[in-house]
This record gives C-alpha cells, structure tokens and sequence, in this order.
C-alpha cells in the first residue's frame, strides 16, 4: 500500500502540486489549507465546501498526522512548556512565553541539535535527525488549538514564532524554509515577516541561501567576540569563523533596508563577561546592522558554566550601548520549569551517543 500523505507536511506550492495529482483545481488547496491551519478542523466530512466525492479521496490518500502532549508545565510567570512526542516516540519541547502585548512561540527544528555549543543543555542531548515540515508546523498547530481552549487564559494568542527551540535550523533548511512559508502565509497563520525568527549558530552557505529565499527576521548566536573563545563556545565557528560570519550578516538584509540582525550574546561569568570582551564585541560588528541581545545564562545539571551577576552584566551593556548599539537584556522567562533559553532537552534517542559521554566526563560546580 502506498503510505498516506501528511497535509501538514504541505506548504502552499506543495499542497496545490498535491491537488493537481489528484485532477482538482488549486483553489481546493487554499480551502484545505484553511481549514487546516485557520479553523483547525481534521475531519475532512466536516470540511462542507469540498465534495464528499473529494472528501472521500482525501480520507484515502491522506491523513493529518498531530503531535501528542505527554507533559504540560506552566512556570510562575506564565511561560507554558509542552513536551510533544513524535510518531517514532521521540519527544521534543515547545515553549509559549506571554507578554502583555504579544505571546511568542518557540519552536524545534531538530530532534536534539547537531551542534554541540557547550554553554547550551540542548548541545548536551545529542541528536536523532531533522523534524519533518509537519512536526515543525505541527508544533504551532499545537499550539495555536491548545492555548485557545486553555482554561482561563482564552485571550492568549501567537503572534511571534522564534525558531530558537531545539536545533539548528539551517542544518534542516527545506523543512524549515516550508514551515516558515506556512506561518506566514495568509492562509494559514498570516504572521508577519518580522515576526517570524530564525536563529542560527552561523552556518555561513545556509544564511546566503536563506536570504535568498525567505524574508523572515534573522537572530544570530554569537557569544563571543573573537574567535578563539567562539571555537570554544560555538564550535561551528571553527568552520566558519567570525570574519565570514559577519561578511554573511552584513549582506543579509538589502542595502537600503532599516532591518538589523539581532546578536545573542549569552553572559557566562568570567568567560565572556569582561569590559574587554565588551570593546571587542564593539569592534566586530562595526559596519553591520545590528542589535545586541544579553542574554543571563540559565543553568542545567552537570553544567561548570555560572551566569554573570546583575552589575556586570548592565556594565557590559552600558559599554556596547555607548558605541551607538542598540543593547537589550533578555529577561529569563520559564526557569522553573527548564523552558528557558537553552534549558530545553526533550526525550529522544541520542544516535550520537553524546549525552552518555557528557555525564561520564562532567562534574557538578557546586
């Protein structure tokens, strides 16, 4: 038997190819994509402007694969964390962060991460493989339907996507590229393009060949400010280094365009932290259009990495910020419940085998 379709691993131009295999006029796909993602309806008879002759195909060639919640945690500050598991069993996490004037969604874009930064407990996990466009649209999906029958809380809305979960999402590029083209498309959850996120660790050939083909806002995940600390920290660095990194950030957005790459730059005490790294931070992105984002670090077990006190971390901000740079400070949201930045794990198996050398060969900082 010919194994079923999964319309949500459908973009636009995906699901009008689809329909025209199936001797339907595209149109059938802007319906079907409505209600998928805009009404949130999975049973194709309650689809009513679709023949049932149609609808009867559809429920032969195709299915609507959803993710299951096994655990749902709210922290104090109202930052909601789902751990959802996938089809071959393995479970990531997706977080919602509300704020009194938007609600944003962070969303995995791996199975575990391919990467190994060492101040990060996703890098710790391993990895497994690349999630489908389905099980990353999925997670908005999810997301979107879950929050609006959240008791309570009806009025909570997604009105940001970050791909900042697990992974790194230009090492899945397609997968990610298909699912950003959903969130933003008009007819499923018509986000804006500066509200759509991505961020990357700084796979150089990946940021070309995204700016050429998506629009949506661009994070970096800096950390450092000079090579040699980055090769440790972000070992991808060694790969491509900060000079082609920049060359790529600075080409990103047009000329003409007002748009800034935003920079997160995690504090860790005593590493990167120093007036000194401050200066150097300056100094690199000096011709690129930026914004800068300190992060507090948020610890996990088995981690010898501490977070910069509150004085140093405003002294490193007061710094960057006298250079002209414009210098935010990341509020931790979720810490409670390990759904802050780089605090998510999620329950999969690590083909990697990295996890298991990590807790061989780490100690506890007391």
């Amino acid at each position: 038997m010919t194994a079923k379709i999964n319309l949500l691993d459908l973009d636009r131009a995906a699901m009008e190819a689809f329909f025209v295999t199936q001797n339907e006029p595209s149109y059938r796909a802007h319906q079907l994509l409505q209600w998928l993602h805009q009404y949130g309806v999975t049973d194709f008879d309650a689809m009513s402007n679709l023949s049932k002759k149609l609808r009867q195909k559809l429920a032969e060639v195709s299915e609507i694969k959803q993710l299951t919640p096994t655990l749902d945690q709210v922290a104090k500050d109202g930052t909601h964390k789902w751990l959802l598991r996938l089809e071959d069993g393995n479970c990531i996490e997706t977080v919602y962060i509300p704020e009194r004037t938007r609600g944003t969604l962070c969303v995995s874009s791996q199975v575990g991460c391919m990467l190994t930064c060492t101040f990060c407990s996703t890098g710790t996990q391993g990895f497994s493989r690349n999630l489908t466009v389905g099980e990353i649209i999925g997670q908005v999906f999810f997301a979107v339907r879950a929050l609006s029958t959240d008791s309570g809380h009806h009025d909570r809305m997604i009105t940001n996507v970050v791909m900042m979960g697990m992974g790194e999402p230009l090492l899945n590029f397609d997968n990610v590229v298909s699912a950003m083209s959903l969130m933003m498309d008009d007819l499923a959850y018509g986000l804006a393009k500066r509200r759509v996120t991505l961020s990357t660790s700084g796979v150089v050939p990946q940021m070309y060949e995204l700016a050429r083909v998506s629009d949506v806002a661009l994070a970096v995940s800096l950390h450092a400010p000079n090579d040699e600390l980055r090769n440790e920290l972000v070992p991808i660095n060694r790969k491509y280094p900060l000079a082609e990194l920049m060359k790529a950030c600075k080409d990103h957005f047009p000329a003409d365009s007002k748009r800034k790459v935003t920079f997160e730059y995690v504090m860790l005490k005593g590493v990167n932290d120093t007036p000194q790294c401050a200066k150097q931070l300056v100094r690199l992105l000096e011709g690129v259009p930026a914004k800068v984002n300190l992060i507090p670090f948020n610890p996990f077990p088995k981690t010898n990495y501490v977070c910069s006190d509150e004085e140093t971390i405003y002294r490193f901000q007061e710094i960057v910020m006298r250079s002209g740079l414009q210098t935010t400070v990341r509020k931790t949201r979720g810490e409670d419940i390990d759904g802050a930045c780089g605090q998510l794990v999620g329950d999969f198996s690590d083909r990697t085998r990295r996890k298991e050398r990590f807790l061989r060969d780490k100690v506890v900082v007391e």
